[in-house]
């Protein structure tokens, strides 16, 4: 969790500052914006896990930070929890057409809130929407819909568990997921203390696909935290 980044837009300090407090205790990496131009900059350079986003802002609202952020392609996987004093039922909506993935109407608790982020983030890692079936570079190529796997066009077999595996890695590339996260979404259980499972299995991975498992170029080991997967250069 120390890895995931929240970027919390609101107009009012206090706010801001009570979630950003919370947020930080609990572990998350947090980034603030007072208004939608800067929401949206700061999103584009961090591309943060998570945007706890109020719809009433100055300049521009909520509703079209929401959907540029969701018409970038850089920024598309970010996903955001509505913040707003409203409680219409339209707006919950709108929010939520919009590509919001959760709605919280002010006052809201902050234990709620921060098990809205969790179960947010959680959802996000098994539901990006990825736009191609196919993930290609200059030596690995994965047919996701086939279940395929080719190294430099040699197939290779992999087992159900690693190629799930490398399916989750690939669709989040470039974010770190925790090894807690890898072992409850790919084997279906809560985080006991025993994540050497996880390992286990991307050491072997390692060794199907890349050139040098002891110099990895796909699977990135962060220390302390879990794995990320990196695009090789094509």
């Amino acid at each position: 969790m120390a890895e995931e980044k929240v970027l919390i837009v609101d107009d009012e300090e206090h706010i801001i500052e009570l979630l950003k407090f919370n947020l930080m205790n609990a572990g998350y990496k947090v980034f603030e914006a007072y208004n939608g131009i800067d929401a949206l900059k700061i999103a584009k350079e961090e591309n943060p896990n998570l945007v706890l986003l109020d719809l009433m802002l100055p300049g521009i609202d909520g509703f079209d930070v929401c959907k540029e952020i969701k018409r970038n392609k850089n920024t598309k996987n970010i996903s955001i929890i509505m913040l707003t004093a409203k409680g219409e039922e339209i707006d919950k909506i709108l929010g939520l057409e919009l590509g919001a993935d959760d709605y919280i109407t002010k006052p809201f608790s902050v234990r709620e809130l921060l098990a809205r982020v969790k179960a947010v983030l959680r959802r996000a890692y098994s539901n990006i929407d990825f736009d191609e079936n196919i993930y290609e570079s200059q030596s690995l190529k994965v047919d996701f819909e086939r279940h395929e796997v080719f190294v430099n066009n040699n197939k290779i077999e992999l087992t159900l568990k690693e190629f799930e595996l490398l399916q989750i890695l690939i669709k989040n590339k470039g974010k770190i997921l925790q090894r807690e996260t890898l072992l409850d979404k790919i084997w279906g259980y809560e985080y006991i203390g025993e994540t050497r499972t996880v390992d286990v299995h991307i050491r072997y991975l390692r060794k199907k696909i890349e050139a040098d498992d002891k110099n990895p170029k796909f699977i990135e080991t962060i220390r302390g935290v879990g794995y990320r997967f990196n695009q090789e250069e094509k």
